[in-house]
């Protein structure tokens, strides 16, 4: 219908956020048909060389049935037990439907922390990866059992796109009891249209949650939010109904279904954007001549060996400032190692980082991923 749907093609690298309402049949325990049926979709998609990471809601809903409990509870303590022990059975689901395909699971729990902590930020980035990198399809849902602020409906929407950025994923698609969002609530408007492709920034999507229409209800203003955050990172987003028979096979095959928000805006420049306004700088990196020159003319990452001296107290996943000898800045980025670390490595080839640290996470200092000339 429109062209830049034609991304979701093209997309090699989803997360799928399921939402609680359609985990648990609307609150009356784990749908497993369901739960199969979309793993059988993420399988095929598998098959076709797609990475996925799996955003999963449920687990205080799950909890609740097999507590027997009728009513949510409003205590934290209450909702992170109930969470503890809905999440043992969401993880056993998961695993055995994915099993059947031959997929392998892994479980990561993530609270809001772990994603503006800059060094557990880049810890969870680098074992998200290695799992896709194995291919094993990473479970997520927020830490609920030991979170300290009250657990909230919608969150996970949140969460998914915080994800998307930290994979720097393509595409977000976020399964929900609707068809998609509506330009009015079709419960009072039976004449109420289906958006099939809107801007994340759209203004008009905030006119129609201020409006109290369909956006404003079942957690959407939520999925706009989320939307508006993956798209910092350059990731689309597609708010699909996840009762529609073979859903995410059909959309990726380019049926339109659902509300594609698309980011307007290319992964690359957009993380370079926020990674250059959004951080302050602990410390200072001096390069030499060479190292200078490699990423002004090559765009390539910082290597240990081109560092003369290290300025100031940072941690791993910190933003520092790379300066010539003059003391002229070139560049910033998010540094891998510690200043501690970065001391100790300074003028080294990378093939020595092991035998100086006695391990290696990193063979750059800075990846050019995350690094901005200046």
């Amino acid at each position: 219908m429109t062209t830049k749907r034609t991304q979701i093609a093209q997309a090699k690298r989803w997360v799928i956020k399921i939402g609680s309402a359609l985990l648990t049949n609307d609150g009356k325990g784990l749908d497993t048909a369901a739960i199969q049926d979309w793993v059988e979709q993420m399988a095929a998609l598998r098959k076709r060389g797609i990475e996925l990471v799996l955003v999963s809601s449920g687990a205080v809903a799950a909890g609740m049935t097999r507590l027997g409990w009728t009513q949510r509870p409003t205590a934290v303590h209450q909702l992170q037990a109930a969470a503890a022990v809905g999440q043992m059975g969401l993880v056993q689901t998961y695993e055995a439907a994915f099993q059947r395909y031959g997929l392998q699971t892994a479980q990561v729990l993530l609270d809001h922390d772990d994603l503006s902590s800059r060094q557990r930020y880049l810890n969870a980035r680098s074992t998200l990866r290695t799992l896709l990198d194995l291919g094993v399809i990473p479970v997520v849902n927020e830490n609920d059992t030991v979170v300290t602020d009250e657990i909230r409906f919608g969150d996970n929407d949140t969460l998914g796109a915080l994800v998307a950025n930290l994979l720097e994923a393509d595409l977000l698609v976020i399964l929900t009891d609707q068809d998609g969002m509506y330009d009015r609530d079709p419960r009072t408007a039976p004449d109420a249209q289906l958006l099939h492709e809107v801007a994340a920034e759209d203004p008009r999507l905030d006119q129609m949650a201020s409006d109290g229409g369909a956006l404003g209800r079942g957690g959407m203003i939520t999925k706009v939010r989320a939307a508006r955050v993956a798209a910092r990172s350059g990731a689309d987003t597609l708010i699909l109904g996840g009762r529609l028979e073979r859903a995410l096979e059909r959309v990726s095959e380019g049926e339109v279904l659902g509300t594609f928000l698309s980011a307007g805006q290319q992964p690359q420049a957009a993380r370079k954007r926020w990674i250059s306004g959004q951080l302050q700088t602990r410390g200072t990196l001096v390069l030499d001549d060479g190292a200078v020159q490699v990423l002004r003319e090559r765009g390539r990452s910082l290597l240990p060996v081109g560092v003369k001296s290290v300025q100031g107290q940072f941690t791993r996943g910190d933003m520092v400032v790379c300066v010539d000898e003059q003391g002229v800045e070139v560049a910033r980025g998010l540094v891998n190692y510690s200043a501690e670390e970065a001391r100790r490595i300074k003028g080294k080839l990378s093939s020595e980082i092991l035998e100086r640290l006695g391990y290696k996470d990193d063979d750059e200092l800075i990846h050019r991923d995350n690094l901005v000339l200046t």
